[in-house]
């Protein structure tokens, strides 16, 4: 027996003559109770009928309805405790589905007969012939599909916005009803459509995937149903006219009325003045909504470690100018290419901390860098695995190497940013002097400790950073004599210092400079990064 009281006899009524379904009619009287929703629909509209023909024992309903409600409870608490033995039944609702549409599945739309008023008013088919055993089965068929590595999933539902105008209107309907009867009901007590279809397809969801968990809250493993109305402008245009101000074309859009939209705008009309607009209840519709295909997506994933380039004609990002790529490779996609392989990933996102230029190696114990995968469809990797994946790296090029590579969590990858205007960087510099130089006439470099630079921002960068002056320390330096004109240059330096602009001073915008600490123009012929003393990620043993 359903969990109904007497109070909802005059709402059961009303909204059965205006045309909703039996699980809609259970939402609005605020029934929420899973199993109800579970029972085959037109099992629960005779049992509504039954409930509201029944004059006799009017005295006892309440007592009769607690009961029923106890035992809907229980049932709930049964299926919560064995979720991998989810309840065994369906909804089997009968359609005005042709064969072929019915063989076609996703994209059918159920065209009414005449004189046939099947689809609900307000969920517009989505808790009748959309919410059953075809659409598990489908919702299986897409998670198999995509091979995906996972112990739960979540269920999300997107619903066409004109629902809430339905709703809204039904609502309305209702409304009067209740307050001539004296009697209180809360909007919001209102079950929502997509709380109802998930408690009605995580069941079948689950049973059909062997038992996996379908959770309510919260997962790496999201599957989206979305469902489309052809009428959907039809249905809300007039809200459009109302408030315009709630309605504004976005470029990701193809609709300006979204659900945040229309919601808003439900807030601010006036009830008369939707209730001028718009039937209430609603028409009857013309069709069903149209499932769309469903969608799978994990959370990213997110890989770490520290590289070394050896390649003095390797970018760190693919190079790309005026639409013509200049180098056959980089750094990222050396290193990305692997790893997205590996993960079975769908796209890649690549950072570091800090970057060099192409010219200029990466040595030491190298840079920190991070990958965020993308929807990646294998999450599970073992150290050994990752070991593996490393050397699959490193046999790949004699380019680069990578060190350290594990699996981070999306907070740790802070860690890495924050280091990089904190932490020292050292670099080898090959020095070229226009005047001739003995070794010491260098020695005095050796002694000059934290020696702050106004760095104007380079030229060579201009196209892609702000014009401005920043402020950097070089906090120690050595010098080892080469020849007359050329010595090596060893500096400890604030990250973000520009050792190209020291050097040579790039016609006065970075100073002091080193031409003019020795009096003759000086250029860099070499660049080594030796280390970047960010201390993430840790060490992985070899």
């Amino acid at each position: 027996m359903l969990p109904l009281k007497e109070k909802d006899k005059p709402i059961i009524q009303k909204l059965l003559s205006a045309g909703c379904c039996a699980r809609c009619i259970l939402r609005f009287c605020c029934v929420s109770v899973q199993a109800a929703y579970r029972k085959p629909p037109e099992e629960t509209l005779e049992e509504l009928q039954i409930f509201i023909n029944d004059t006799k024992n009017d005295k006892c309903q309440d007592s009769v309805a607690l009961d029923s409600t106890d035992e809907y409870k229980s049932k709930d608490a049964a299926e919560s405790e064995t979720s991998e033995d989810p309840p065994n039944k369906r909804a089997k609702l009968e359609t005005s589905i042709t064969d072929a549409q019915s063989e076609e599945g996703a994209a059918a739309v159920v065209k009414l007969k005449d004189g046939d008023s099947r689809v609900c008013v307000v969920c517009l088919g989505i808790l009748q012939e959309l919410c059953g055993t075809t659409q598990a089965v489908k919702i299986t068929e897409a998670v198999k599909a995509g091979n995906y590595e996972f112990d739960t999933l979540v269920l999300s539902v997107s619903l066409p916005a004109q629902l809430c105008v339905r709703e809204h209107s039904c609502w309305l309907h209702v409304k009067k009803e209740v307050r001539e009867k004296g009697l209180v009901l809360n909007k919001d007590d209102v079950i929502q459509v997509k709380e109802a279809f998930k408690w009605i397809m995580q069941g079948m969801v689950a049973k059909e995937l062997g038992g996996i968990a379908v959770v309510t809250k919260v997962s790496p493993f999201e599957v989206s149903v979305e469902f489309t109305h052809s009428e959907t402008d039809a249905d809300c245009h007039f809200l459009a006219a109302t408030c315009p101000d709630c309605f504004k074309p976005t470029k990701n859009k193809q609709s300006v009325f979204t659900r945040m939209a229309v919601v808003k705008a439900l807030e601010k009309i006036p009830d008369g003045k939707f209730l001028k607009h718009y039937p209430c209840p609603p028409k009857q519709p013309t069709s069903s909504c149209s499932p769309q295909e469903v969608q799978c997506l994990r959370v990213s994933v997110f890989v770490a470690g520290r590289y070394n380039k050896f390649c003095r004609s390797l970018p760190q990002t693919p190079w790309v100018i005026d639409g013509e790529r200049r180098m056959e490779s980089s750094v990222e996609e050396l290193i990305a290419a692997p790893i997205l392989s590996a993960f079975r990933a769908d796209g890649f996102n690549f950072s570091s901390s800090g970057r060099e230029d192409v010219d200029v190696r990466t040595l030491g114990n190298g840079r920190p860098f991070a990958m965020e995968l993308l929807n990646p469809h294998k999450s599970r990797f073992s150290k050994e695995q990752m070991k593996q994946l490393q050397e699959t790296i490193n046999q790949s090029s004699d380019k680069i190497k990578v060190r350290d590579l594990q699996i981070v969590t999306r907070e740790a990858m802070s860690r890495m940013k924050e280091g990089e205007e904190e932490k020292t960087k050292s670099y080898t510099a090959l020095v070229w002097t226009q005047k001739p130089i003995q070794r010491e006439d260098i020695s005095f470099i050796d002694d000059i400790k934290d020696l702050t630079l106004d760095q104007k921002t380079p030229l060579r960068v201009l196209h892609r950073r702000a014009l401005a002056v920043r402020q950097r320390a070089i906090h120690s330096m050595s010098t080892r004599f080469l020849d007359s004109h050329h010595f090596y240059l060893r500096l400890k330096t604030q990250a973000g210092t520009y050792i190209k602009e020291f050097v040579h001073g790039d016609f006065g915008r970075t100073n002091p400079n080193l031409c003019q600490l020795l009096k003759t123009d000086t250029d860099i012929l070499e660049l080594d990064v030796e280390s970047v003393d960010v201390d993430w990620p840790p060490p992985v043993p070899e």
